[in-house]
């Protein structure tokens, strides 16, 4: 593609994201995500109401006048994006796919993460790990995330998640806010996200499109495998191959939503014809409560 096209894209989803994070989910994510803790601000006068507990004895005793300690939310955070850049993100029926959906979200959040001063880095992964980004701050930083989660062309097809969550086991040593974007077709990452959701705050984000979850009859279909670049036909009009493909959408769901479940890690799923910022909203207020 076109460099300038390229920046033109990267600049329409700014534009629209950065709008939102700005006005909308800053306030909410800093209520949702806290920070490390609370560390020392300053000493002032004693004011009625005052906590006791934060009295400085050792200012009081010397000057003679009751002086307490103030202190402020630790805010800085790691947040990291788990990006799945996996050929079957690139399907959608209506609106848009599914990685166009998981780039605005990405977008979204990584605006919000340095809006509140915190570090933003990524993990794109197909099969296996296509690219790592450290985190960083600054705008400059998050348009670079931003352009390569549209534009990374990956060496796999496949989806593998557990691969990616050892990935980020064994690079993030430190506590981080992980959100994972993808359209969860895959299974058998239990164990690696029992691992991850013990050392960081992990957020399961599944993307997907309604046409995955209740196929019509619309009879013949030619159909390309996105991930083994298979061609096959697909009959629509034989209820029992939609009830096939419709339960293998429902089994990754479910274990999916069960294994988020059991390791208590938040998760949300987003279709590409939804409101987005009303989910995240709520999403965002749920936390806080």
């Amino acid at each position: 593609m076109d460099p300038s096209e390229i920046l033109k894209k990267v600049r329409k989803i700014e534009i629209k994201t950065k709008g939102l994070s700005k006005h909308i989910f800053s306030g909410e994510y800093h209520s949702a995500f806290k920070g490390r803790g609370m560390s020392f601000s300053e000493v002032r006068d004693y004011h009625y109401g005052d906590d006791i507990r934060n009295i400085d004895w050792n200012v009081t005793a010397r000057t003679g006048d009751t002086h307490i300690k103030v202190f402020e939310e630790d805010r800085e955070l790691t947040v990291m994006l788990m990006v799945d850049i996996s050929r079957s993100s690139f399907f959608g029926s209506v609106n848009q796919f599914k990685s166009e959906l998981i780039a605005e979200l990405s977008a979204v959040i990584a605006f919000s993460a340095i809006t509140n001063n915190d570090k933003v880095g990524a993990v794109l992964f197909s099969d296996q790990v296509e690219k790592y980004i450290p985190p960083k701050k600054g705008k400059k930083h998050i348009l670079r995330i931003i352009r390569e989660i549209i534009f990374f062309e990956p060496v796999s097809k496949g989806t593998d998640l557990e691969k990616a969550l050892i990935y980020l086991n064994n690079i993030q040593k430190k506590k981080a806010i992980v959100f994972v974007l993808s359209d969860f077709m895959t299974q058998g990452y239990e164990p690696a996200l029992s691992v991850a959701s013990r050392r960081h705050d992990i957020i399961g984000m599944h993307i997907y499109d309604r046409m995955e979850k209740d196929i019509p009859n619309i009879g013949l279909i030619e159909a390309i495998d996105a991930e083994t670049n298979e061609e096959v036909i697909i009959d629509t009009s034989s209820a029992s191959v939609r009830k096939k493909l419709q339960q293998w959408f429902s089994d990754n769901y479910d274990y999916y939503n069960e294994t988020f479940n059991r390791y208590r890690a938040d998760h949300i799923s987003i279709n590409t014809q939804d409101d987005y910022v009303k989910l995240l909203l709520q999403f965002f207020k749920k936390r806080s409560a």
